[in-house]
């Protein structure tokens, strides 16, 4: 079976996210910064007449904010019936892999190992295979704490 993935680069890390989980790839306009928020959460935009929820996945993983000339790109989900843009270096494909998901294998950077659960070959390189609900979830934790 051909499964769909979205192709991307997320905190200098290549990602692939089953397709399925993609709403859209969208260019930021503008990001409101919401006061006493967790540093993950960039802030809020509007996206066709809805406010979305804009999560700084650097700032999450690596604890460190993306610069401000960087946060332009998103890749927008609805996950448990909100919507989110999470920010994402840059997306270079979207497409069918014939051989699917491949175990991971290897010595993984532990602050991929909460997100990571595959790997994906695109074009002969391989790319993590992340859940974007996972980083909402870890997001939650985060802003808890």
């Amino acid at each position: 079976m051909h499964q769909l993935y979205l192709f991307a680069t997320l905190a200098g890390v290549r990602v692939a996210v089953d397709a399925s989980e993609v709403e859209a790839v969208v260019k930021l306009a503008e990001i409101s910064p919401v006061p006493g928020m967790g540093a993950h959460v960039a802030g809020l935009s509007a996206l066709r007449s809805r406010v979305l929820t804009i999560v700084d996945v650097a700032a999450l993983i690596l604890g460190t904010p993306t610069p401000p000339e960087r946060r332009d790109l998103a890749i927008i989900a609805n996950i448990s019936g909100h919507s989110y843009g999470l920010m994402v270096d840059g997306v270079s494909d979207i497409c069918h892999v014939a051989k699917g998901e491949r175990p991971l294998q290897g010595q993984l950077d532990p602050v991929w190992a909460g997100y990571a659960r595959a790997v994906v070959y695109h074009e002969g390189d391989p790319h993590l295979l992340i859940s974007l609900a996972g980083f909402i979830d870890a997001g939650a934790v985060a802003q808890a704490a």
